[in-house]
């Protein structure tokens, strides 16, 4: 994201995304090329004004970087964190969230959350383009910075508000916990291999950082789907406090004598008094809420899985564009006399047992 000083000065080189600027053929009439059909041709002048010459990438970026724009887009309104506007966070967050994030350390987190890794998402989609990278090369590293401080802010708001984050289960809190992790191991490992001008390795953990942020627009889908699974069920429940059920109900205009009707135990209870709700996404609103809270912790954990496998699966199928890369990065090494040149960032053969690596000239040579 937020590439070195002085290293892609000569050649533009994708440092974040599936990578678009190799040649393998895919770039123009070359005896002996396949013929394209009609609908290649046309696609072919859409795309590669965007910079993209490898055909294949181009479904990825719009699957995949358009569901970050999309959400993100979708988000925006959530900036407003309180206010009355029927699209602001307050009012379209989970029935029951706002009790909890409206006052304290829990409102300051929420707030830190979401103004940083809203514009974040946002801004991440366009270090994807490779135009972008190749031409507007200032532009670039600029917006690698600020996305840099504002996933760094945001996790800090994650870590504050994960004990009350629907529900706030341990399966809640162990996976905000891990991400948190994840997406700061992998920021760090990508702004350290691209200081070293590593910058296969800086492609590898970008992509991989910005997958494990997507987890919660996959988690989102599978959330929904298991609240209405559970709620067929017909027979989950959880605990609520009867100071949440209250705020929630009152709220949504439902009058406090009908509130007690349906929850006595809070009838001459304190607020944090703990009543069982049952789990139900077509009914009362803290049903609702507890139908998703369920969900969400699970949800988080199999679009982790799915995230995590999916992107080394990615990278373990372009094998020729992480090499292509690392010669580059042996070149830039090389000018800029780093020891190791190839190797001088955190690759393989600095933690395993790998061989060492030999950059394309030498093997040429043998």
């Amino acid at each position: 994201m937020a590439p070195h000083e002085d290293s892609l000065k000569q050649e533009p080189v994708d440092s974040t995304i599936p990578h678009e600027t190799g040649g393998d053929g895919a770039t123009g009439a070359i005896q002996g090329e396949p013929k394209t059909n009609p609908f290649v041709t046309v696609m072919r002048k859409f795309y590669k004004p965007l910079g993209f010459k490898k055909g294949y990438n181009v479904p990825l970026f719009v699957i995949f970087g358009g569901a970050m724009l999309g959400f993100t887009l979708a988000r925006f309104s959530y900036l407003n964190i309180a206010g009355s506007s029927p699209r602001s966070f307050k009012n379209r967050s989970s029935p029951g969230e706002w009790y909890n994030y409206r006052q304290g350390h829990m409102r300051i987190g929420i707030t830190l959350h979401l103004v940083t890794i809203i514009p974040a998402g946002f801004l991440a989609v366009f270090q994807f383009v490779p135009v972008i990278r190749s031409k507007l090369l200032l532009l670039h590293r600029i917006n690698g910075y600020m996305i840099i401080i504002l996933t760094m802010l945001s996790n800090a708001g994650a870590l504050m508000i994960a004990r009350r984050t629907f529900g706030g289960g341990l399966e809640t809190q162990a996976v905000v916990g891990t991400l948190v992790v994840m997406t700061t191991v992998g920021i760090g490992m990508a702004y350290y291999n691209i200081k070293r001008l590593q910058i296969d390795q800086h492609r590898a953990w970008m992509l991989r950082t910005w997958f494990y942020f997507g987890v919660i627009i996959t988690a989102r889908l599978i959330m929904l789907s298991t609240a209405r699974i559970i709620t067929r069920s017909n027979n989950y429940d959880a605990v609520r406090s009867c100071g949440e059920i209250a705020f929630t109900q009152a709220s949504l205009g439902i009058p406090p004598p009908l509130t007690a009707q349906l929850y006595p135990t809070c009838l001459n209870a304190t607020a944090e008094t703990q009543v069982p709700v049952h789990a139900d996404d077509g009914s009362w609103p803290e049903q609702l809420g507890v139908a998703l809270g369920m969900s969400f912790g699970m949800a988080m954990w199999i679009a982790l899985l799915l995230h995590a496998g999916g992107v080394e699966l990615y990278l373990a199928l372009t094998p020729r564009e992480s090499e292509r890369l690392r010669n580059v990065s042996y070149e830039r090494q090389l000018e800029a006399g780093f020891e190791h040149p190839g190797s001088a960032g955190l690759v393989v053969e600095r933690w395993g047992d790998a061989s060492e690596w030999v950059p394309a000239e030498k093997v040429g040579e043998k």
